[in-house]
This record gives structure tokens, sequence and C-alpha cells, in this order.
């Protein structure tokens, strides 16, 4: 296999032109991997997504959330008074039927066991409140 020129003059010159052939192969292994990975990537999970309200925000007045706080060894206190999980449940229960679109805010201490925490999202549940946030710290 001769790499140089069949011109009539032959002067040792270098050929000007590029092998393609490695490229083109490079590139079509690329597009078949492409063409099989691309319905991977696009697989959807099914969701029920929020619909979002169009409200002026004039009129619109923010919730103030219901507080729980969960103390280190496992004590639950509702707005600062203590409570049990029983207490707790019908506490949220008579709170939710007063206002549907109840919001609790759960402050956990970071040492909290997490079952207790888990014990507290059950109640909610139980309780029917959907609407569940979890207070933290900024770090500054």
């Amino acid at each position: 296999m001769a790499f140089g020129s069949f011109s009539q003059n032959e002067d040792d010159t270098p050929m000007a032109e590029i092998n393609v052939t490695p490229l083109v192969d490079v590139m079509l292994v690329l597009l078949i991997v492409f063409m099989i990975t691309m319905p991977v990537l696009t697989h959807s999970i099914p969701l029920q997504l929020p619909v979002a309200r169009e409200e002026k925000t004039d009129e619109i007045k923010p919730q103030k959330p219901v507080r729980l706080a969960i103390s280190p060894n496992g004590e639950y206190f509702l707005d600062e008074k203590q409570v049990s999980l029983d207490e707790l449940k019908s506490v949220l229960q008579q709170q939710r039927t007063n206002n549907p679109d109840l919001i609790l805010a759960i402050a956990a201490d970071k040492g909290v066991a997490y079952e207790s925490v888990a014990d507290a999202l059950q109640t909610a549940q139980q309780a029917g409140i959907s609407k569940i946030g979890f207070e933290t710290e900024i770090k500054q």
C-alpha cells in the first residue's frame, strides 16, 4: 500500500489530502449510540402536577402556618404548647375543619430520631393535611 501520489513527476512531496474514512467511522458509531440512548433519556414519569391559578397578588394574604416543633427527646410542641400524638391529631383535624388550606411547618431538632418525624408526618396525613413544610436555619 503506497501513501504517495501517483503523479507523472516523481518528486518526493507529501500528499496533501486527509484520509476521512476513520472520521466517518467514528461519526457513524456516535450516531448509532445517540440513536439508542435518546429514547432512554426521554423516558418520562407520569406525574399529576398542580395547576397554577391566576390571582391578583394584592388580594392574597399569606397564611401563617401552624408550627410543630419536635424536641431532641421526641416531645411535640404545637404552637409552643406540648401535645401528645393523639392530641396532635385531634387538634390538627379541628384546625383543618376551620381552615381547609392549613399549612403545617415542622421544626425538628437536628438530633431528633427519624421515627419521631415520621410519626408526626403520619399524624398530619391522617388529619388530612397535605401542605407540610420543614423549617431550617440559614447558614451565614
